[in-house]
């Protein structure tokens, strides 16, 4: 995935939410794995967060996110499964204006190399709502890495080619000029 070195680096600004009945800040492998891997990159952390397994809380953080000027891009991780308890798609569902099916798909794909046909297990999501890209991953830190270093390091990279998600930001709301 080439890289054109001389386009600018543009640096976004990226949430992290953690999805987890049992986990605090300390013990939250994934969204410490996700915010070094931002920085890493040149991003701004803008914030990091944990809510319960609730749609509803869920839902409360996205909706902040899109409201926030300062939010380009938040990024989920946890809740994506089959269980009961797993309601991640289902708040993004009641937040997305567009849904961005390929990421889904791409993670899918991806992690079939890895872990086979368990990917099917697998809920992950995309899609953008008030200007702001949304992205929900699994739990695990292997799903974590897996997105960020295979997906979405270059689709947040303006200087991805032949195009990239970054390039399009200042045009994810003409739909309301």
């Amino acid at each position: 995935m080439p890289i054109d070195e001389s386009l600018p680096f543009l640096p976004v600004s990226i949430a992290i939410l953690t999805v987890s009945d049992s986990r605090d800040l300390a013990s939250d492998k994934s969204g410490a794995i996700l915010a070094e891997r931002i920085g890493g990159a040149g991003h701004r952390l803008h914030s990091r967060q944990i809510v319960r397994d609730e749609a509803d809380a869920i839902e409360a953080v996205l909706r902040g996110w899109i409201a926030d000027g300062e939010v380009d891009v938040g990024i989920t991780t946890g809740g994506t499964g089959i269980t009961g308890r797993d309601v991640t798609p289902e708040a993004f569902a009641r937040v997305l204006e567009k849904e961005i099916t390929g990421f889904g798909e791409l993670f899918r794909m991806l992690s079939y190399q890895k872990i086979g046909t368990s990917t099917i297990q697998s809920r992950a999501i995309g899609g953008v709502a008030g200007g702001t890209y949304l992205f929900a991953l699994p739990g695990s830190s292997g799903a974590v890495k897996d997105g960020w270093d295979d997906i979405l390091r270059f689709q947040l990279d303006a200087r991805h080619k032949p195009c990239n998600l970054v390039e399009l930001m200042p045009r994810l709301q003409e739909h309301l000029k």
